[in-house]
């Protein structure tokens, strides 16, 4: 009697295999939950590496904030973050109400129940970017100086988005630098460093390209933004081609919002106009990842010019 042997293929050949997926072992540990990673001593060294390499363009004048990877729910929503991409935001919710309210849920957690029902919103978020937090800060100060100001943020920023893939993760670092001004400061700041940028890229050692780009806006409203911004160069990015050049990862934006946060928050520039405002955010993650995948586990053996740029012993 012939029996027919159905072959069940096993869940790492049914998936299919990511060209970054064996930098993994060497650079993260597992927490648990996708795109959130505990990371190595080998890993964090070039993260440090790579932030004071940042840090050595920074520009004269330029004011440095460290922002937590908190902040305020009511001025992110004033900021319209709600209204463009609710799906990524993540909340602080609590446990709220009296200590009879609060032992009833864990109460019913230990008796097998569900003790999220009892979750009410803080007052917090999860910070989405880094640069959020600071224009209300300029706001507070009236009017800008001429030349306008700049700032040097960093947050640990979190986007709801879960993914296995290791330049994608929902936790994450974000380095920028901001700039908030009249449009002809902003304009020249954005230039200045999608040049400046560029050079930090090819010290890098990485292979890149700079394209126009748009944000990845919620639903049929923000398709229209997205085509608009991408219209009116309003993003670029830097993209490094990890998998391949049609696929590409943006480890570097050059972002101009026009009014929008002059606006929002009042802030006038030197003229008594409505501040404009633009940013250079380093996707810090993105660029260690991206080292890893172009030199190689081993950092020693990495070019000597990139063993120079980045100051690596």
């Amino acid at each position: 009697m012939n029996v027919a042997i159905r072959t069940i293929p096993s869940e790492a050949a049914a998936q299919p295999v990511d060209p970054l997926d064996h930098l993994a072992a060497h650079l993260f540990h597992k927490l648990g939950a996708d795109g959130v990673y505990a990371r190595t001593a080998l890993y964090e060294g070039v993260v440090e590496k790579l932030a004071a390499l940042i840090s050595r363009h920074r520009e004269a004048g330029t004011e440095v904030m460290r922002f937590p990877p908190v902040m305020s729910r009511a001025q992110l929503e004033k900021s319209g973050y709600l209204k463009s991409f609710p799906n990524l935001l993540g909340c602080v919710c609590g446990l709220h109400g009296t200590e009879q309210e609060i032992n009833a849920a864990v109460s019913r957690f230990d008796a097998g129940g569900d003790w999220t029902t009892s979750l009410s919103p803080a007052d917090l978020v999860l910070s989405p970017a880094a640069c959020y937090p600071v224009y209300p800060i300029a706001a507070s100060r009236g009017p800008l100086p001429a030349g306008g100001l700049r700032f040097d943020v960093a947050a640990d920023c979190f986007r709801r988005e879960p993914s296995k893939h290791l330049d994608r993760l929902q936790s994450f670092r974000m380095r920028e630098y901001v700039c908030i001004g009249a449009p002809q400061d902003v304009a020249d700041f954005r230039e200045r460093w999608m040049v400046k940028a560029q050079a930090i890229a090819r010290d890098l050692g990485l292979a890149f390209r700079v394209d126009t780009a748009s944000d990845p806006f919620f639903g049929r409203v923000g398709q229209m933004k997205a085509i608009s911004q991408q219209q009116q160069a309003l993003k670029f990015e830097l993209l490094v081609p990890l998998r391949s050049e049609d696929s590409p990862t943006a480890c570097m934006s050059f972002n101009y919002h026009r009014e929008h946060f002059g606006v929002t928050w009042g802030i006038d520039d030197a003229e008594g106009k409505p501040a404009h405002t633009g940013c250079v955010a380093f996707g810090m993650d993105r660029l260690a990842v991206a080292l890893f995948a172009t030199h190689g586990i081993d950092t020693a053996a990495w070019p000597a010019s990139v063993r120079e740029a980045l100051a690596l012993d």
